[in-house]
């Protein structure tokens, strides 16, 4: 999830999805609630670590953590050097994941088809939205960073496309790198308030409507396909902290062409074989966490 978040286009709730764990990490969010922070107050810490799913959570973090590490020198390198390749393995991930989800949620009936069109189109319509040039506040701030880490862990969707499109991208770099600690809090906040109403909303809707819930997220991940598209010709820029230009939106063109009109190699040998690897990766991590459910299952009974 950590790698993803660091991809333009890539959310780190996809990730979840693809990796079978995006239902347990919604519902161990929504756990932080008011009885965790009554077991908390009055110091029963291992009650409220086993409400909460500590050990999860825990874990997950330090992997997201550990993936943003990596990214500042594998990630970046790949999205400078092998773009091409790099968002095709990104499709077959994708590709292979929708092929999977299918089990969530039956495709024949009319009402999940329609939840999956509805996300599909609400994947691609933040994908044409312009950015807009914000009057920074803090409130702006704080509602910012609510709307951004809700587009994290929604699947299809990237929170720093959606803090570029609120126009407050560049501010939080900065804000970042010159320690401007008052308006850091006021983002931070706003990411822990939004994550934790949120995950509020996905836990009730996979809890009552689970059916529907999977079409929409299907959907979104087919939407999403259109940004990780690997033949893009950029239209319009954007400054980042380094003062250098960086692609804001760009239309997909097809790969014969992508040299006549870009310059760039399409790497098409190569973009292959990283969706191959991509599918076969998501077909793994299926495998091996359907059989470690099993063992458990196995181990239990």
């Amino acid at each position: 999830m950590g790698l993803g978040d660091s991809v333009p286009g890539v959310s780190g709730g996809t990730i979840a999805v693809i990796t079978g764990i995006y239902d347990r990490l919604i519902f161990s969010i929504r756990a932080v609630d008011l009885a965790a922070c009554k077991l908390l107050i009055t110091g029963r810490f291992i009650d409220f670590w086993r409400h909460i799913n500590g050990n999860f959570l825990l874990i997950l973090g330090l992997g997201i953590f550990s993936g943003l590490l990596l990214s500042a020198n594998t990630v970046l390198f790949l999205l400078e050097n092998y773009f091409e390749p790099l968002m095709a393995f990104f499709i077959g991930l994708v590709l292979a994941s929708v092929w999977l989800l299918q089990d969530n949620f039956e495709f024949r009936k009319w009402q999940n088809l329609v939840a999956l069109v509805a996300g599909m189109l609400a994947a691609i319509w933040v994908g044409t939205i312009d950015p807009v040039n914000a009057t920074l506040s803090y409130v702006y701030v704080f509602v910012s960073g609510a709307v951004a880490i809700c587009a994290m862990i929604l699947p299809g969707l990237s929170g720093a496309f959606v803090l570029l499109l609120l126009g407050v991208y560049e501010f939080i770099l900065n804000a970042l790198v010159d320690f401007n600690i008052p308006y850091i809090l006021v983002f931070v906040a706003g990411c822990v308030i939004g994550l934790l109403a949120f995950s509020r909303v996905l836990a009730w809707l996979l809890g009552n409507y689970h059916q529907l819930s999977y079409g929409f997220i299907t959907g979104m991940l087919l939407g999403s396909l259109s940004v990780l598209w690997p033949w893009q010709q950029t239209q319009s820029y954007y400054t980042d902290s380094a003062g250098e230009l960086q692609a804001l939106h760009a239309v997909n063109v097809w790969p014969l062409n992508y040299t006549e009109l870009t310059g760039g190699d399409a790497m098409l040998i190569a973009s292959l074989v990283g969706m191959v690897m991509g599918s076969l990766l998501v077909i793994v991590l299926h495998r091996f966490a359907g059989s470690n459910s099993r063992s458990r299952s196995e181990t239990m009974g």
